[in-house]
């Protein structure tokens, strides 16, 4: 029988309720102070923290701890140490002081720095996040970290995320404060991503060797249904699909996790979650342990959870939606527009300098969630293009005119739906639609970035996010400052009138999806960056250089570093897909070729034996196109070898990056459709691995 849900929830979390109940109540002050107004942290309030913290996860079955890290990779580190201390008679005590729990040595050599750290030099630092509460997993205390090298260049993507929280809540308390608000004295951004994933039985992902090594299927001709019939939508959960959601909310839960909704996604075999909103960082870190935590449940129900952005052709990938917003610590919304959005001052302020920095800085946007898998779905009909552009809706769009032209804003106030049926509510419609192919949403109080991968961390398009519009807010108060009071409501509409003009050519609230927005794009002057290499070369432009150094992000060796690693992760990723699938083609496909001909020559052989003047029509056609495809295949994987050898001797990465995206890509992409034609004709008695129907329709 299920635990009561409000005593699991949080059950393994060292959150607010324990700390009050477990420090002294100055300690527990001091510790608020730290966590609500980021102010800094002595060592005897973290003394007194660790000693709760030890006694709490003790209590709780805990026999280590560990510093848990984000290097800049897309998953999360871990050393554990145990409580326990010699005493010298042979016995031991449980010991953790403040200054374990502040800092950690982890080795920092073998982790992605981009020339940051030389090999040899090991040393890193991890230091407490105590904005991020403590947890316990696994009979281990997990302590969220910043980790960084012993010069301290930042090596993870907590720490520039931090950093761009901090530069948003200046530059915006500096904008409250002109327009008259001064209650408010901290600023947090909030986030809720939601995570879409694929599930497969765990003994057929066994048998394909492009899952193991690449997180997709390289090669598989369609199933005779995929999406089409669009049933799977919103439909009926499996009984073990439904065994697995059930026991994963109740991990997400016990982690202080606020998984709220779960459903099938349109793809066969494709399902979602997505959680309440939480403080960005906070958001983050449950994000990366939901995605281990999603695979860790999967494994106990006998499944595969599939992350990959497009495991399967031919039926819609998997992405995340980064739901992002503005709150006071007086419990307002920044991005709320209350009932009458024209009247809201500053809703409008802040409104439009999100607009002015998705313009501005749309490329760096792109860039933060550019990746080899990602690729494959942007611009695909089932994602937003790689033009990133707003949809706002037909409310907010006319209110934004009617200040562009000096108008008033005549609203239609609000519209009661009637369905036509006598016996149904009638019930108040939304002031906007959904735009499923937009790929920078307003979506009644949050906007919300639908161009994110299911595998990546959400800490980057944050990262970006915060720090474009903390320039923009930046800029308005700079333009704000020294106004008169009774002045400032015409300097106000002034400044959103002229940031509405320059920037307008980024709202588009129509199909993203058609060849005539693409082109509509262009004229408009927006970015369309569709592959990753595309994209990285604006990383380290002297604009974006100039925003993210400017606002102490990062440092300009930290960017680059940044650089060198998004672009050997994509020459990396590239270099595996094609080592995995020319190996299945030579040791997989080409053999079962091969013995299917061998049956089909034999049938022929034997029939001819039998009645002499026979057809074997049937037999030669097939023995004919499995030649063609077989010899097609042996030219394909030799071209595949040489290109990839070709990309991968490129001592520039960047030009790396470019051969294995015009190359590499294109000739695994020839290779493909001979191997899915072979595979068609191929009985599954000979096949070396699962079909496509069998991974997407056996649970």
């Amino acid at each position: 029988m299920a635990q009561n849900i409000p005593e699991l929830y949080g059950s393994l979390v060292f959150n607010d309720k324990i700390m009050r109940t477990k420090l002294p109540k100055d300690m527990y002050k001091a510790l608020k102070k730290t966590i609500e107004n980021g102010t800094h942290l002595e060592l005897d309030v973290a003394n007194s923290v660790a000693v709760a913290m030890k006694e709490w996860a003790i209590e709780n079955g805990a026999t280590h701890y560990t510093h848990w890290f984000q290097p800049m990779t897309n998953f999360t580190a871990e050393k554990h140490d145990s409580f326990i201390s010699p005493t010298g008679d042979g016995q031991i005590i449980m010991e953790f002081s403040g200054k374990e729990l502040v800092k950690g040595e982890p080795d920092a050599s073998s982790f992605p720095s981009g020339g940051l750290r030389a090999t040899f030099e090991a040393r890193g630092y991890t230091a407490w996040d105590p904005t991020s509460p403590a947890f316990i997993k696994d009979r281990t205390l997990y302590i969220p970290t910043a980790f960084c090298s012993y010069s301290g260049e930042a090596l993870d993507k907590k720490t520039p995320l931090l950093r761009s929280m901090d530069a948003l809540n200046v530059e915006a308390l500096k904008v409250l404060k002109l327009l008259g608000n001064t209650e408010v004295k901290h600023i947090t951004t909030t986030v809720g991503p939601e995570q879409e994933y694929f599930l497969v039985d765990k003994e057929l992902y066994k048998q394909r060797k492009d899952l193991i090594f690449c997180g997709r299927t390289l090669i598989g001709a369609p199933a005779p249904k995929g999406q089409e019939m669009e049933d799977h939508y919103f439909g009926t959960l499996k009984p073990r699909v439904a065994a697995y959601m059930h026991d994963l909310d109740e991990e997400l839960w016990k982690l202080g996790i606020p998984a709220k909704t779960k459903h099938n996604e349109v793809a066969p075999a494709q399902h979602e979650l997505a959680p309440v909103f939480d403080t960005t960082n906070v958001a983050v870190d449950h994000n990366q342990l939901t995605m281990e935590i999603m695979k860790k449940v999967a494994d106990k129900h006998g499944m595969v959870c599939l992350l990959h952005e497009k495991p399967f052709e031919g039926i819609n990938g998997s992405g995340k939606h980064n739901n992002w917003s503005m709150s006071t610590d007086t419990g307002v919304n920044l991005l709320d527009p209350g009932k009458t959005p024209a009247e809201n001052t500053q809703f409008l302020v802040f409104l439009v300098a999100v607009i002015k920095a998705v313009d501005d800085y749309a490329d760096l946007l792109r860039i933060s969630v550019a990746s080899a898998g990602n690729d494959h779905r942007l611009g695909a009909n089932e994602a937003p293009p790689a033009v990133v552009s707003i949809f706002l809706g037909d409310e907010l769009t006319e209110v934004l005119k009617a200040i562009e032209n000096d108008e008033f804003f005549v609203g239609h106030g609000a519209v009661q739906m009637d369905i036509g049926a006598k016996v149904l509510p009638h019930f108040i419609k939304d002031n906007t639609d959904r735009n499923r192919t937009s790929p920078f949403a307003f979506t009644g109080n949050k906007f919300e970035f639908r161009m994110l991968g299911s595998s990546a961390s959400v800490a980057n398009p944050n990262i970006i996010l915060n720090t474009a519009v903390a320039e923009v807010l930046s800029q308005f108060a700079e333009k704000l400052s020294g106004v008169p009071a009774e002045e400032m409501d015409q300097a106000v509409h002034n400044l959103l009138k002229e940031t509405i003009i320059a920037h307008k050519r980024v709202i588009f609230n129509g199909n993203g999806y058609t060849d005539e927005w693409i082109e509509e794009a262009e004229k408009r002057g927006l970015y369309n960056l569709k592959s990753t290499p595309d994209a990285l070369e604006m990383f380290i432009s002297p604009k974006n250089e100039e925003l993210l150094t400017g606002h102490k992000i990062f440092t300009k060796d930290e960017l680059h570093s940044r650089y060198e690693i998004k672009l050997e992760n994509y020459v990396k990723t590239l270099h595996i897909e094609s080592s995995t699938m020319a190996e299945m083609i030579q040791k997989d496909i080409l053999p079962s070729v091969t013995t299917y001909m061998e049956q089909v020559a034999q049938t022929a052989a034997l029939k001819k034996s039998v009645v002499p003047d026979i057809s074997v029509s049937t037999e030669a056609a097939m023995l004919t196109k499995l030649t063609a495809l077989s010899e097609a295949m042996t030219a394909g994987l030799e071209t595949l070898k040489e290109d990839t050898a070709k990309a991968e001797a490129c001592e520039d990465l960047l030009e790396s990056a470019k051969a294995y995206q015009s190359l590499v890509l294109a000739d695994m992409e020839t290779l493909r459709k001979s191997a899915d034609e072979a595979e068609a004709l191929l009985p599954e008695s000979v096949l070396p691995y699962p079909t496509y129907g069998k991974l997407l329709f056996s649970i």
